[in-house]
Parts: C-alpha cells; sequence; structure tokens
C-alpha cells in the first residue's frame, strides 16, 4: 500500500482548522465512538505528530485492542472525521445546503411523509433555480417524479406533464452546454500549458480549430450562469493564446463584472474569481493599463485579506498574488522588491510543499530564477532552475520546460561552466528540435549561445552579445508572435546589457521608462 495511502488519515488532520477540531471533539463527546473513544485518542495523538510514524503509534498504545486489525480503526476514525466536517460545513455553500434538503426528503419520504417531502423539494427547487443549478434540478425532477407517482398521477394534467418534460429538456440542455463548454476549456488550457501563446500562423489556426464551436456556433443568452461564466472564460484564454489581449481582456471583465461580491462563495466559485482577477492584473499590465492593474492588484489583496478561506484557496491567492507581483517588479526592472516577495515565495513553498501543483510551482521556481539572476546570485538561480529540470511530476512538454532550459544555458555561461556547457546546449536544441518548437527567437539565441561556448576572446565575445542583441530586436520588432518569447524573460535587455557592458536591472529599468513616458 502507497505511503499516500497509510498517511492519508494524517493529512486529513494536519489540514483541519483549530474550530474544525473542536467541533470534531464536541460531536465525539456526544457520541462515543468505540470503548472509552479510542479513535478521539489515536485522534489526539496524531494530531501532536509532525509527520506521520506508525511505529510510535503501536508502541506508544501497545496492548490496546483497536491496534490488531489497525486499518480498520484508521478507516472508521477517517470517516467518522469526514462526517464530522461535513456537518460542520453544511451551511457554507449553497451546494452544500441542498444536498442537505435533498437528504431530508429521501427520509421524509421512506417516512411516508410524502406532503412534508413534497414541501421540502419545492425549497429545494426554488434554491436551485435561483443559483442556476441545472443538475441539482434534474435530481430534484426526479425525486417529483418519484413522489408523484407514489401518491398516484391521476390528478396531473397533460399540460402539466408537458410543462415538466419542457424544464427537463431546458435543464438537460444547460448541463449538455455546461459540459460541452468545460471540455472546450480543458483542451485549450491543456495545449496553453504545453504550448504557450501561438508562436506562427498555424499554432493560431490551431487554437482557433479547438474553440470554433465557442465561437460562433453557442448563443451566450440562453446559457446558465456558470455555463456563461465558462463560456467568456474560454474566450479570455483563446484571445490570449493568439495574442490579442486588449480581447482576453474584454472577456475577463465581463466575468469580473458579472459576479455579486456580496454573495461569491455562493454564487461562483471563489477560485474562479481569483482567476479572472489574475489574468486581468497580468494583462492589463502587459498592454500598458498599468492604472487598471494596479487597481485590481489592490482588489485581489484585499479580497485575500477579507476572506476566510480554506487551505486550498489560500494557496491559490498565494500563487496568484506572488506570482503577480513579481511578473510587475520583474517587468519593471526593481530587483530589490522582487527579492522580498521572494523570500515569501521560498517559505511558502516550503510550506505547501506539494499541495502546489507542479505547473503553478515552476512558474514561480522560474520567476525566483530570474529574481537571482537580476540580483547577479547566478548560483541560486540555479537551483530554482535545477527544481523546474529536475521535477518529476512536471510534463516536460509544457512550455516553460523550454524556457528554462535557455535560462540554464545563459546561467552556466555567466558561471563559466564550460565542462556543463555544450552538453546543456546539445540537450536545449534536441528539446526544442523533437517538438517542433525551434522557432526563428530559438534559433538567433541558440546560434550565438553556440558561438559564445567556443568563443575565447572578450573582444569577440563582445560583438556576439551585440550582434545577439540586435537580431533578437529585429525578429521581435518585425513578428509579434516572436516577441512572444521576451514576457518568459527579457533576452534581448539580457544582450543589451552584456553588450553595453551595464547591468541587467538598469537596461530593463531604462525600457520600462522609455514605455511609461509613451503612455
Amino acid at each position: 500500500m502507497s505511503s499516500k495511502v497509510n498517511n492519508a488519515l494524517f493529512e486529513l488532520i494536519r489540514a483541519m482548522s483549530k474550530s474544525e477540531k473542536r467541533y470534531f471533539k464536541l460531536m465525539s463527546s456526544r457520541h462515543t465512538i468505540g470503548k472509552e473513544n479510542n479513535y478521539v485518542r489515536l485522534f489526539d495523538f496524531l494530531d501532536k505528530q509532525s509527520e506521520y510514524d506508525e511505529n510510535l503509534i503501536f508502541s506508544t498504545f501497545k496492548g490496546e485492542p483497536f491496534l490488531n486489525r489497525f486499518s480498520i480503526t484508521k478507516k472508521r476514525l477517517y470517516d467518522h472525521v469526514l462526517s464530522a466536517l461535513d456537518s460542520f460545513h453544511s451551511t457554507n455553500s449553497i451546494e452544500a445546503q441542498l444536498h442537505k434538503q435533498l437528504h431530508a426528503a429521501d427520509i421524509l419520504f421512506e417516512k411516508s411523509l410524502y406532503d412534508q417531502c413534497r414541501r421540502v423539494l419545492r425549497s429545494a427547487e426554488k434554491l436551485a433555480e435561483k443559483n442556476e443549478l441545472p443538475s441539482i434540478l434534474m435530481l430534484v425532477a426526479y425525486k417529483k417524479k418519484r413522489l408523484r407517482e407514489t401518491m398516484g398521477s391521476l390528478n396531473v394534467s397533460e399540460i402539466e406533464i408537458d410543462d415538466i418534460l419542457d424544464k427537463d429538456k431546458h435543464y438537460s440542455n444547460s448541463i449538455e452546454a455546461y459540459n460541452q463548454l468545460w471540455s472546450i476549456k480543458s483542451k485549450l488550457f491543456s495545449r496553453l500549458s504545453k504550448k504557450g501563446v501561438a508562436r506562427s500562423d498555424n499554432d493560431s489556426t490551431d487554437y482557433n480549430e479547438l474553440c470554433k464551436e465557442v465561437l460562433v456556433g453557442f448563443n451566450s443568452d440562453e446559457l446558465s450562469f456558470e455555463s456563461l461564466h465558462l463560456y467568456h472564460h474560454i474566450l479570455s484564454a483563446y484571445y490570449y493564446a493568439v495574442g490579442n489581449m486588449a480581447e482576453s481582456l474584454f472577456h475577463l471583465e465581463i466575468n469580473l463584472n458579472g459576479i455579486d461580491k456580496d454573495s461569491l462563495v455562493k454564487r461562483v466559485d471563489a477560485n474562479k474569481y481569483v482567476s479572472a482577477l489574475t489574468n486581468a492584473i497580468y494583462i492589463a499590465d502587459k498592454i500598458g493599463e498599468y492604472r487598471k492593474s494596479v487597481e485590481y492588484l489592490a482588489v485581489l489583496k484585499d479580497f485575500a485579506a477579507s476572506t476566510k478561506s480554506n487551505e486550498d484557496l489560500s494557496i491559490k491567492l498565494f500563487s496568484s498574488i506572488s506570482s503577480i507581483e513579481l511578473s510587475i517588479y520583474l517587468r519593471k526592472g526593481d530587483f530589490t522588491k522582487a527579492s522580498k516577495t521572494a523570500e515569501t515565495v521560498t517559505d511558502k513553498l516550503t510550506e505547501y510543499g506539494d499541495k502546489v501543483v507542479p505547473v503553478r510551482r515552476a512558474f514561480l521556481e522560474y520567476k525566483m530564477a530570474v529574481v537571482n539572476m537580476g540580483l547577479g546570485d547566478y548560483s541560486a538561480a540555479l537551483k530554482w532552475i535545477n527544481r523546474i529540470l529536475n521535477d518529476p511530476n512536471l510534463d516536460k512538454t509544457e512550455d516553460i520546460i523550454g524556457f528554462t532550459q535557455l535560462l540554464d544555458l545563459l546561467v552556466h555561461i555567466e558561471l563559466n561552466n564550460t565542462k556543463l556547457l555544450p552538453y546543456s546546449l546539445k540537450n536545449t536544441q534536441r528539446f526544442f528540435k523533437t517538438r517542433n518548437r525551434l522557432y526563428g527567437f530559438e534559433k538567433v539565441l541558440l546560434e550565438s549561445i553556440n558561438k559564445l561556448i567556443k568563443c575565447t576572446d572578450p573582444f569577440d565575445s563582445q560583438n556576439i552579445w551585440e550582434t545577439l542583441y540586435n537580431e533578437l530586436a529585429k525578429i521581435t520588432n518585425d513578428d509579434v508572435f516572436e516577441s512572444i518569447a521576451l514576457d518568459y524573460f527579457d533576452f534581448q535587455s539580457w544582450a543589451e546589457a552584456k553588450q553595453k557592458r551595464k547591468s541587467f536591472d538598469l537596461i530593463v529599468r531604462e525600457k520600462y521608462n522609455r514605455r511609461m513616458r509613451v503612455a
């Protein structure tokens, strides 16, 4: 049995808040589970452990009967903890309230209290209709039909039956539309994660083909709230993928403006709100809407400070706010402020561990590497780079892997790792070729690095950096697809800094200030 399964109970207990643990104790005091509440004793012991140690459990409780079938003991305690958590959070969301009502309706039906059952179902139906939850409405409709059949259908007219059928079709169509949108969204984000923003006309065509049903085939007026949110979410991601940032921001703001802030958790998953807000901040900053970017960031921070969040949302808020702040500081060339944010990121990544999903963690680690490159601490930058390249949980086709390998080459040049460089260069060239991602930008950069590796004369090296800067400036100015690479790291400013023998952060700040004067 895997350690994950063995540790499940321990991990669940460790993830509980103080109030949740207190509620569990209260429930257990009212309903003793096992002789002398041995399960609660085990709960307390596990709660005090810093890491799971089953041998210590057996030595501490030696001779206790519940150890004879310890796997069953753990399973029963696990189920009891989940039951307590379910009860504790039963009023925290509309879905939880509705499922509680539906369970109550089942109990009343089984006790032949049909009139009471009907009233509970009607109450659930009104709540589900108000919150546009078609899947739950389908379940309510099924239970109402069962109730009608039991009570007799003599008093139901054909018009009422047709009305029931029309409602069922409407609910079914809503569910089908949501499922179709969810499928498109999942495929789109999977491709974005692997290939990144379009780097060629063929890439744009692929994204257009993937999203064509949303672009031309959906009547957004007939979509439920959840489906409409998903619809604009897809469009914002699609336009981001094809490089139309203004249109992407437009659809993000439609979703943000459609959310009722007072009933955010009840009306829409808070994670979706955070995601839309984070993307809006990033894109507004990217297209020069700096005031709007700052305003949205303030809203996100206020939401984080004022919202009572679970661990999942806390992780999302940490990664979102940290990623955005780092991106803004790096775009400005303010590596001092970026380093302060980096300290928090380091601590939080250690605290949350593998609870941060691999791709999200990799993007944070990538930014950490860039921060250290800007500070001139190349050894620290290499450590973050190696964490990405050596992560077994990352899909090696991810877009982030390719750009991390390019950073790896620059850092090895700075560290004068002459023995490693030829090997690293060949690996990187092979990576881009085998994945058909050797675009003009990558070709120019890799050819220049190859020349730098072979160069022994400092003057010639200076010329190579100057040539690289000029070529990168030309292709990124002439081709919008090639300029996408600079979103990951400002390779052009890096080459300019080497050419002019200035610090990288100074070159980035000068470029940012020029953009601000134009804006």
